[in-house]
C-alpha cells in the first residue's frame, strides 16, 4: 500500500466529540491509514455545536442535530468506518438499569444496527457502560447477535481506562466489529506499554492555561466550604463522617450512602469516574476544597485545553461526563488502523488479559 488511505467516519450518538478527535488523530503506524469525518448525529444542541466547533468547523451541515428516531439514515452517505455509543441510561449502575426494557432508551442501538446494514461499513467502535453486561435479561447477547448478524465478527473488552494512561478510573465495555468478509482481525491493545505514565490527578490538572476555555471557578456555598474542610483527599462526606471528624449540623442524613457525595480527588492517585449529572455534593471535588472546573473535567478525560465546549456551565458538564476519553479512542482506533494496515502492535489474547470477555462468552 503506497498511497494514503481514509477511512470515512460516522457517528451516531457523537456526543461532544470524544471519539472523534480521538479518531481523527489516529493513524496507522506508517502513516498511511487514517481517519476523516463524514457525518454525525445528535439530539442536544449545545453538544452539536461543540462538536462542530472542534471536530468539522467548515462542514456543520454535516452534524445531524435531531433525535435519531426522526434521522433519514438511508441518507446520510456512505461510510467506511462507523462509531457509536448508544446512551447508557438504561444500562448505567447509577440509571434505572431496565436494559432494553426502557422504552425511551433501551432500543437505541438499534439504530446503529441499522447503519450497519444499510452502508457496511469495514468496521465499527460501539462503546457503553460496563453495566450493559448485566442489565435486563441477556440483553448484552441480544445486542451482539444483531451485530453479528449485521455481518460482523466482534471483539468485545472491558476497557479500564486508568490502565491505557488515562488518570481516571473509567470502565468501559467497548466493541470493535470487523465484516465478516475482510481478511483483518483486531486485538485488544496492551495497556503494560502505557504504565510508565503519570495518572495522577495532580499531573492531570497541573498548568492549565489562564485563558484556557471553561475553566471558570464556581463559588460554592458556605456550608459546602466547611464540609470539604473536613473531607481529606481521596475520601468522601461519610468517610469523614464515620472517622467522627465531621459536625452534626454538617451531616447528610439519606438511606443511600453513594460514593460520590463530596468526594475529593486523591492528587496521588486518577480521578474517579468523571459522570454527566447528579445533584448536590456530586459535581467532583479539588483536593483544596472546592468544585472541579469543567476544563478540570475535560482534562481528566483527555480533551486538549484547546477544545471549546459550547453552552453554560450545567450543559459542558453534561457534555464532557458523557464523552469517551479522546486518548482511549485514539488508542483502539489507532489499533483497528495497524489491523487493517497488516501491522503488528503489541496485544493481549482473551486468555491473559484480565478485562477481556472473550468472543465465546456472549
Amino acid at each position: 500500500m503506497d498511497r494514503t488511505v481514509n477511512f470515512k467516519l460516522g457517528e451516531l450518538f457523537c456526543g461532544p466529540g470524544g471519539i472523534a478527535y480521538g479518531a481523527l488523530h489516529a493513524k496507522s503506524d506508517d502513516g498511511k491509514l487514517k481517519i476523516t469525518h463524514a457525518w454525525a448525529n445528535d439530539f442536544d444542541r449545545d453538544t452539536c455545536d461543540t462538536y462542530i466547533k472542534n471536530i468539522c468547523p467548515d462542514t456543520p451541515e454535516s452534524v445531524y442535530c435531531m433525535d435519531v428516531r426522526k434521522l433519514d439514515i438511508k441518507s446520510l452517505g456512505q461510510i467506511d468506518a462507523f462509531a457509536y455509543g448508544f446512551p447508557c441510561n438504561s444500562f448505567s449502575n447509577v440509571g434505572e438499569h431496565k436494559g432494553l426494557a426502557n422504552e425511551k432508551f433501551g432500543q437505541l442501538y438499534w439504530y446503529g444496527i441499522e447503519v450497519l446494514k444499510t452502508y457496511k461499513p469495514k468496521w465499527f467502535i460501539a462503546e457503553n457502560v460496563s453495566g450493559i453486561r448485566s442489565a435486563g435479561s441477556g440483553d448484552f447477547k441480544i445486542i451482539l447477535n444483531d451485530m453479528r448478524e449485521s455481518g460482523y465478527k466482534l471483539t468485545v473488552n472491558l476497557y479500564k481506562a486508568e490502565q491505557y494512561g488515562i488518570p481516571q478510573t473509567r470502565h468501559r465495555v467497548i466493541i470493535v466489529g470487523i465484516r465478516n468478509d475482510l481478511d483483518v482481525d483486531f486485538h485488544v491493545p496492551d495497556p503494560s506499554i502505557y504504565a510508565h505514565i503519570d495518572i495522577s490527578a495532580e499531573k492531570a490538572l497541573s498548568d492549565i492555561p489562564k485563558n484556557a476555555p471553561n475553566n471558570e471557578i464556581r463559588k460554592i456555598a458556605d456550608k459546602v466550604q466547611r464540609r470539604l474542610s473536613y473531607i481529606k483527599p481521596g475520601e468522601n462526606v461519610w468517610q469523614a463522617e464515620d472517622a467522627g471528624r465531621l459536625p452534626d449540623e454538617l451531616k447528610i442524613h439519606t438511606k443511600t450512602r453513594i460514593s460520590q457525595i463530596y468526594r475529593k480527588l486523591d492528587p496521588g492517585k486518577p480521578a474517579y469516574t468523571v459522570t454527566a449529572a447528579g445533584g448536590g455534593g456530586t459535581f467532583m471535588y479539588h483536593w483544596t476544597d472546592r468544585e472541579l472546573t469543567n476544563r478540570e473535567r475535560a482534562r481528566i478525560q483527555t480533551f486538549p485545553d484547546t477544545y471549546e465546549f459550547v453552552g453554560k456551565y450545567s450543559s459542558v458538564r453534561k457534555q464532557i461526563g458523557m464523552a469517551v476519553p479522546c486518548r482511549l479512542a485514539q488508542i483502539v482506533v489507532t489499533a483497528v488502523l495497524n489491523s487493517f494496515a497488516g501491522i503488528d502492535y503489541p496485544w493481549v489474547t482473551e486468555f491473559k488479559s484480565s478485562n477481556y470477555y472473550c468472543r465465546d462468552e456472549y
